[in-house]
């Protein structure tokens, strides 16, 4: 994995985010707790974690903060996800516990 970085679970706060590489992204709520974990494409990023939003088509309830974790292949970035799903157990992740 590459760069990590973090910002509000918002419109604006996703926007800023770095979108030229496949990404595992982290979902918390407002303590901290991991609630979503998933994966998204180059060039992908900010539309997969937009559709998390509320009114989005995938919406994940009650995210603060959102961590990406930049991998130089979207195979890497799936092996990320899947263990870190399996490690952290997020509330709302439906598959990989």
């Amino acid at each position: 994995m590459t760069g990590k970085k973090n910002a509000p679970f918002t419109k604006e706060g996703i926007e800023i985010l770095d979108k030229n590489k496949p990404v595992v992204y982290d979902i918390k709520d407002k303590n901290g707790n991991d609630i979503y974990i998933g994966s998204a494409k180059r060039g992908r990023v900010e539309a997969r974690l937009k559709e998390h939003l509320p009114g989005g088509k995938d919406p994940i309830r009650g995210g603060a903060k959102v961590i990406i974790h930049q991998n130089s292949s979207i195979a890497d970035a799936k092996k990320s996800e899947a263990k870190a799903i399996k490690a952290k157990q997020p509330s709302q992740n439906k598959r990989g516990k």
